[in-house]
């Protein structure tokens, strides 16, 4: 039991591709320093802390001019600063995504660094109820799909027209292992998160003939203020039970999450489509 309280290194993964401190560059440099990204666009929502932000700093790492959102304006503005301070290409916008006018925004900052977006990575979510999922009001569900499946959706079709053009493009949803596990108390979220793998399937097929492959990724139990937050102690207390249903080894850290989606961004990923992609650890029940 005591291998599921390991925590892993929190320095980021990646190499660097501009100048930037030693510290900053030493973990998993590679020989040729290749930017694998270089000269792309990306746009990552819920991207200002945890997944979001290890994606982006990720990306960046790896040669892509980032375009950072979140609901907030400062904290848009210090992940903005952090990034642009290790020397990565970086912009940054309000956005709530489940906010028309505010998507708009985001597809006109994303277009103003090249004039189109090559990769669409959508972190951001919601779960604003915990209990029964016959519990849980109208506007609960109308809330929670609104952000977490419609908003994706909704988002790729204003940037479309911008993607196709560049040729090449990718799209990666985040989804959540309770997507095939499902946590009780959670039930409208868990509902949501399933739904985005059929999205994932959707839109692969029907983005392929424009040259767009969509995959989605699958964390796990992932070390965050929305995973864990002020409540780690009591998540922590709950990690026997984690492990029981899950097999989890290890709690996960944001930056396990970042790689894979670099990799599924990245043209060695070119014959990779549709898939949904489990980063959890090792989990001998999925």
């Amino acid at each position: 039991m005591a291998a599921i309280l390991r925590s892993v290194p929190r320095v980021s993964r990646g190499y660097q591709c501009a100048s930037v401190p030693l510290s900053a560059r030493m973990f998993r440099k590679r020989a040729d320093e290749k930017c694998t990204l270089a000269d792309k666009v990306a746009v990552v929502t819920g991207s200002t802390k945890g997944i979001g932000f290890a994606i982006a700093r990720r990306l960046a790492q790896d040669g892509a001019h980032v375009v950072i959102s979140s609901r907030k304006q400062q904290n848009v503005d210090r992940a903005v600063a952090t990034l642009k301070e290790e020397g990565l290409s970086v912009t940054g916008t309000v956005c709530h995504v489940g906010k028309a006018e505010d998507r708009q925004h985001l597809v006109t900052t994303a277009l103003e660094h090249s004039g189109g977006v090559d990769f669409l990575v959508c972190v951001a979510g919601v779960n604003p109820f915990v209990g029964s999922t016959l519990g849980a009001s109208e506007q609960i569900w109308d809330k929670i799909l609104d952000v977490n499946v419609k908003s994706p959706a909704l988002l790729l079709s204003q940037l479309l027209p911008h993607m196709e053009k560049r040729g090449g493009s990718s799209v990666v949803l985040v989804s959540s292992l309770v997507a095939y596990i499902p946590l009780p108390k959670l039930g409208v979220y868990n509902t949501s998160k399933t739904a985005l793998l059929g999205l994932c399937k959707s839109l692969a097929v029907e983005l392929a003939p424009k040259g767009i492959r969509v995959n989605c990724i699958t964390p796990g139990i992932i070390r965050t203020d929305f995973g864990l937050g002020e409540k780690e102690k009591t998540m922590r207390d709950l990690l026997p039970d984690l492990n029981k249903i899950y097999g989890l080894q290890r709690l996960g850290e944001p930056e396990d999450c970042a790689g894979i989606v670099s990799f599924l961004c990245s043209s060695d990923a070119s014959y990779i489509n549709g898939e949904n992609i489990t980063t959890a650890g090792f989990s001998p029940r999925l």
